[in-house]
């Protein structure tokens, strides 16, 4: 390892003394690993001058080959040597306002009785939040993520359901098809009055997105269930967030066959190297916990 750190840092510095400045060695302990390596595999990987030090054609192809592989032994060695110590430090982390009551905030308190050492910051917002801006460990995000320099960690998947009261599938009919939510009052999410909102749905193994419209419109999902209840409309949400109500036979699931695909969990880290232990241990610990839970 040694060896390798050294031609590394030689080919990155572009001279044994600058790579020695790098590695906290002297130009002779650089120069002897380098001898070694060359020893070893047989070929010359750098050529020296007084002032510079650059690959030959061999040294360039074995540099692009080790430094990947050099990276990820370097970053099973901390990850090994992280786990050895306890976490400690300010956690923080931002989630969704419903989800990271419901779920972030009992898992960071689990992690912190086992942890004591750890202190939490959860803020919630349903808005985007820059990760990195924002001085944030984790960020937990219900949705697909676009290309980024991020790195994420998928911790579970969402189903979302039409609901609706037996009181108004008494009165207007139980919808077969996601067609027939054109002929339906249903409840809005924040669509401007008069708009309608579109609901999507899995018809013949292709996503379809269905306009739907109604008399009772709200960007509050506790208002929503409630009307729901009232028999207001039909509504469309999250599994998680309607399940005690199912289970008390105040709503009913509608329409299984076409659900959508079940949408992502993910926890997003900030790009700069291996997130450190106390976000990666709580990023298993939440993880564990959504497994037992129905979402």
């Amino acid at each position: 390892m040694e060896e390798i750190e050294a031609f590394l840092a030689v080919i990155e510095t572009g001279s044994q003394t600058a790579a020695a400045r790098r590695l906290g060695r002297s130009v002779q302990a650089v120069n002897r690993s380098l001898l070694a390596l060359e020893r070893s595999v047989g070929v010359e990987l750098i050529r020296r001058t007084t002032r510079k030090s650059f690959a030959t054609e061999a040294g360039l192809a074995f540099y692009q080959r080790v430094k990947p592989a050099f990276s990820e032994i370097s970053e099973a060695r901390l990850e090994a040597a992280n786990r050895r110590a306890e976490p400690a430090g300010l956690l923080r982390v931002t989630a969704p306002v419903l989800f990271g009551s419901t779920f972030v905030a009992p898992a960071l308190a689990d992690f912190i009785a086992r942890y004591p050492r750890i202190r939490a910051d959860l803020q919630g917002s349903d808005r985007p939040i820059d990760v990195v801006g924002g001085g944030f460990d984790l960020a937990i995000r219900i949705r697909d993520l676009p290309d980024s320099s991020l790195k994420a960690r998928r911790l579970g998947e969402l189903r979302t359901v039409v609901y609706a009261a037996p009181g108004y599938l008494d009165r207007y009919g139980r919808p077969r098809h996601p067609d027939d939510l054109v002929r339906h009052q249903c409840i809005l999410h924040g669509a401007s009055e008069g708009e309608t909102e579109a609901w999507r749905f899995q018809v013949r193994g292709r996503i379809r997105n269905v306009r739907v419209s109604g008399c009772f419109r709200t960007d509050n999902v506790a208002a929503a269930h409630a009307a729901a209840c009232r028999g207001l409309g039909i509504g469309y949400g999250p599994f998680w967030q309607i399940a005690d109500l199912f289970d008390r036979g105040a709503l009913e699931i509608l329409l299984e066959e076409f659900e959508a695909p079940r949408i992502p969990i993910q926890a997003v880290f900030p790009p700069s190297g291996m997130p450190p232990a106390k976000t990666r241990l709580f990023a298993d610990l939440l993880a564990e916990r959504l497994k037992r839970e129905r979402l």
